[in-house]
């Protein structure tokens, strides 16, 4: 049995959990809710991952892997459940790796908010993060969303959890503005039963 190290609705964790039902492991394995404050992280947490974030998979069978990336395609590998397609693996992890960007900045921006007294924060930068997150989405937008038709690979559980955390957290900015193609890829990519099922509340 693995046990999934979790704190709230972090959508690194949604990747992870997506990736658990889509490859059939979930019931393979358990979750632990842990503390994962970048100021205060649960030394449970810590013991298992130095960095001190969440995901963090606990394995039977070797080290604890952290790291939502090196986690999804451990967990794609175990169950042979072809994420990660040769035929476009490029593209996937180009894809992955945006979302990911995505989420970088996205995440940052609550943590300005959540962590830094309000005299301090400084609007530039958190300006020049939606500006990295808003040139992402309109490359989502004008280059890449034939590659998220087809059957699920790790491009669309990706980009999925990253638009649902902008949707979570940041609504105001209206992601979906000039970007319908994405916009109803995404309506539609929502439906799936992993999605539903790890939704952030």
């Amino acid at each position: 049995m693995m046990t999934l190290l979790m704190a709230g609705p972090s959508p690194y964790v949604r990747k992870v959990r997506v990736t658990l039902i889509e490859t059939g492991l979930a019931d393979q394995t358990e979750t632990q809710k842990v503390a994962a404050s970048p100021l205060e992280p649960d030394p449970t947490l810590t013991a298992m991952n130095p960095v001190g974030k969440v995901p963090t998979l606990l394995r039977e069978d070797g080290p604890a892997l952290y790291d939502s990336r090196v986690i999804c395609r451990y967990l794609d590998a175990r169950a042979g459940a072809g994420l990660y397609p040769e035929s476009r693996l490029w593209e996937v992890l180009t894809l992955e790796a945006t979302a990911d960007g995505i989420l970088d900045a996205a995440v940052g921006m609550i943590y300005e908010a959540r962590f830094r007294p309000e005299e301090k924060r400084h609007a530039p930068w958190l300006e020049g993060q939606w500006a990295k997150i808003a040139r992402s989405l309109d490359a989502l937008e004008d280059r890449w969303t034939s590659h998220l038709a087809g059957r699920v690979t790790m491009a669309q559980i990706a980009i999925g959890c990253a638009l649902g955390y902008l949707d979570f957290r940041h609504p105001e900015r209206d992601w979906r503005a000039g970007r319908p193609q994405l916009a109803a890829w995404f309506e539609k990519a929502s439906e799936t039963e992993a999605m539903q099922a790890t939704k952030p509340e």
